[in-house]
C-alpha cells in the first residue's frame, strides 16, 4: 500500500483539488474562513505542478544537493500528505471553530513556501518545480487571506506572530531533516 501511495498521491492531489473546489459554491462560511479553506485545494494544485513525474525531488537531488539523495520519495510523501494536508485540515477546522486567527499558520506556511520557491528561482536563475503556482496562486491567496484577516481584525498580533513562527519552524524542520539525511550519506 505504501509503495502504491508513493507512486499515485500526486494524481490524487489533482482529483482532491477539483473535488474541494467543486463544493465551494455550496459552502456557507465566513469569507476569511473560506479563504483558509481554499488553501487546501491551492496546495494540491501546487503539488501537482511541483511533484508530477517526481519533478521536485529529482530537481532538488540533482541541482540543489549535487546528485545526492537528500529527498526520498517517502519523505516527499510524508511532508505533503500528513503534514501539509493535515495542517491545512486542522487549521481550517480551528478557524471554523475558534476564529480565523487559529488558522493563520496556513497562509503563513503558503507564503513562506512561495517565497522559498521565488528565492531559489532567483538564486539559480531558473525555473524550479512549484515556482509557477507559487507566483500565480500561493502569493495572491496567502496575501489576500492575511490582508483579509488584518482588515477584519479577525486575529491579534500575537496570533499572526505565532502563526508565522509556526510556518517558519515547519519549513526549518524539513530543511533540518534533509540536512541530517545528507550528513549520513557517503560523500
Amino acid at each position: 500500500m505504501r509503495d502504491w501511495l508513493v507512486g499515485h498521491w500526486v494524481a490524487g492531489a489533482g482529483f482532491m483539488a477539483a473535488a474541494l473546489l467543486a463544493v465551494v459554491p455550496a459552502l456557507t462560511l465566513p469569507p476569511v474562513v473560506l479563504l483558509i479553506f481554499l488553501h487546501s485545494p491551492g496546495y494540491m494544485i501546487h503539488q501537482v505542478e511541483e511533484h508530477a513525474g517526481d519533478r521536485f525531488r529529482r530537481f532538488a537531488n540533482t541541482v540543489v544537493f549535487d546528485g545526492r539523495e537528500g529527498l526520498t520519495r517517502m519523505a516527499v510523501l510524508v511532508v505533503n500528505l500528513p503534514i501539509v494536508w493535515g495542517l491545512n485540515l486542522a487549521a481550517f477546522y480551528a478557524a471554523l471553530a475558534y476564529g480565523p486567527g487559529y488558522g493563520l499558520v496556513v497562509p503563513y506556511a503558503m507564503l513562506v513556501n512561495a517565497l522559498t520557491h521565488v528565492a531559489v528561482g532567483a538564486r539559480l536563475r531558473r525555473y524550479n518545480p512549484g515556482l509557477a503556482t507559487s507566483l500565480v496562486l500561493f502569493l495572491p491567496l496567502s496575501l489576500a487571506t492575511l490582508f483579509a484577516v488584518v482588515a477584519t481584525g479577525a486575529a491579534s498580533l500575537p496570533a499572526h506572530l505565532w502563526s508565522l513562527a509556526g510556518a517558519l519552524v515547519l519549513h526549518l524542520a524539513i530543511i533540518a531533516q534533509v540536512k541530517f539525511r545528507l550528513r549520513r550519506l557517503p560523500a
